[in-house]
């Protein structure tokens, strides 16, 4: 992998990660695109930079982290129905489904479909309330985890997933988007944990430096894309991430059968 290619993908990741669009499906059809050869490290690499754009979220909601002890309690509850499906499906995930251009095309368009009527049946209701929402209770925590278990299927959309069942349950929008960002660091701290554990830690001198050349590129990325979703969200819905992805999705599954 040369080193454009590791700038490219690093920001790849650190832009989409948080944004309701898929960011491995993301890297995995920027890989695609640039002809990076599939090996296990392309799909450990894809895992590991995703922790740079933790890096930013880590930075920007440290007082979080570290004081606002009964959010991360939720988190944490949220977090267990990922931890336990990516546990037992690992196999499937790893060597069947981030192999699979088809299923990323179809989670893409079917998730943007879905991303699109949600907006309008919610249609009317403010946008960004600016107000402190109440705790939520443990149950909408575990809930909110179950809807992101669905993102280990490349093309779901960890963020989207999560952002729309919290939504559903009544969370507002600025607190689900910060609840999702605060998620996805056990989440992705886990998956790459446990993807570098199974992988034996093999990995050469210059693949690691590609690793941290990646995770620098992707913190600095994700830390642009988070401060510009939490704008965004102000004065817009998510509708028009949903129709970027059904685009997407349409556009690749076209190149496979066509």
């Amino acid at each position: 992998m040369a080193i454009f290619d590791t700038i490219i993908l690093g920001i790849v990741e650190g832009f989409t990660e948080f944004l309701p669009i898929s960011s491995t499906a993301h890297l995995l059809l920027a890989s695609h695109i640039l002809s990076i050869p599939e090996s296990a490290f392309l799909s450990s690499f894809v895992i590991a930079i995703q922790l740079g754009a933790i890096l930013a979220v880590v930075l920007l909601y440290w007082k979080t982290i570290v004081f606002d002890f009964e959010t991360m309690k939720r988190v944490a509850v949220a977090f267990v129905p990922t931890a336990i499906i990516g546990y037992l499906l690992y196999s499937l995930i790893r060597n069947v489904l981030f192999e699979s251009l088809f299923i990323i095309a179809l989670a893409l368009l079917i998730g943007g479909i879905v991303l699109v009527i949600f907006e309008r049946l919610v249609q009317g209701q403010p946008l960004y309330s600016g107000e402190s929402a109440t705790k939520m209770s443990y149950t909408t925590a575990f809930l909110i985890g179950c809807a992101q278990s669905l993102a280990v299927v490349p093309g779901v959309s960890r963020a989207g997933a999560t952002i729309i069942g919290g939504l559903s349950l009544g969370v507002p929008r600025e607190k689900i988007v910060e609840f999702s960002f605060l998620l996805a660091i056990p989440t992705m701290v886990a998956a790459t944990g446990y993807d570098l554990f199974k992988s034996g830690f093999v990995l050469s001198g210059g693949e690691w430096e590609m690793l941290g050349r990646g995770f620098v590129v992707s913190a600095v990325a994700a830390f642009v894309s988070v401060q510009f979703l939490i704008r965004f969200i102000q004065t817009h819905s998510f509708a028009p991430f949903g129709w970027y992805r059904i685009v997407l999705g349409t556009a690749v599954l076209i190149f496979l059968f066509v």
